[in-house]
């Protein structure tokens, strides 16, 4: 988190994290098409040969709080390859929260476990507390042949204490409830450690509803949760 009172800036930083081609990149292509163009910035992405991504993908979201404070989340994705361990390194550093994306088939299983090894010992060497930064787990490609159960996933969840979410991200299902569920638990964490509602006048529901009242929730889990910003600008005017 980055937090600056003389200019009333507050950034926060999730990363995408997981094996090469496991669903990182679509994730936030789902978010930048679901985002209304006045509250996101440029999605960024280096694409090669070998894989989606080379250094990273980037996708901010702002919006100013009532209190006066320009709020931005970035969203980055890292490299799958195995060779750009180094990279995945740096665009972990700073993290607040993290979505680790896995390919939820059977046959992708080791793969997985390595990188989610992987995350943690990158963690630790960015002196990132595995214990404190918020860790959202989505399996993703539910709907490919060998890909795990409903009770799997429900056996998953049990196993930890990171937060499950079910995904078929070129559909754009469970995209966004995997969104809300990483960024309510970064704005908790943050909240615990820098007391964001007394110190910036930022409280979770508004901080919530800053995001995703402007972006097109149809379809979701998430319907009728958040007016749309039209909308509820329109009845708090009386039109």
């Amino acid at each position: 988190m980055q937090l600056n009172h003389a200019q009333r800036e507050l950034t926060l930083k999730i990363v995408y994290y997981g094996p090469g081609l496991s669903g990182k990149t679509t994730n936030l292509r789902q978010l930048h098409a679901r985002a209304s163009p006045e509250v996101r910035g440029r999605l960024l992405t280096v694409e090669t040969h070998d894989d989606r991504t080379l250094f990273f993908d980037l996708l901010p979201v702002f919006f100013s709080t009532s209190s006066g404070f320009k709020v931005k989340v970035k969203l980055f994705t890292v490299p799958g390859q195995v060779i750009h361990n180094a990279t995945r390194r740096i665009v972990l550093q700073g993290a607040d929260a993290v979505v680790f994306i896995a390919d939820s088939r059977h046959s992708a299983t080791a793969e997985n476990n390595a990188y989610w090894r992987n995350l943690q010992d990158n963690m630790r060497e960015n002196g990132l507390d595995v214990a404190q930064v918020p860790v959202v787990i989505q399996f993703n490609k539910r709907d490919l042949p060998d890909a795990r159960s409903d009770q799997e996933l429900e056996e998953a969840r049990g196993r930890g204490g990171e937060l499950v979410v079910g995904a078929v991200a070129l559909k754009g299902e469970g995209v966004l409830e995997t969104f809300h569920a990483v960024a309510q638990a970064a704005y908790r964490r943050l909240d615990a450690r820098a007391h964001l509602a007394r110190n910036v006048g930022l409280s979770e529901e508004e901080f919530l509803s800053q995001v995703f009242r402007r972006m097109d929730l149809s379809g979701t889990q998430l319907v009728g949760r958040y007016a749309p910003a039209a909308r509820e600008e329109q009845a708090g005017s009386g039109r």
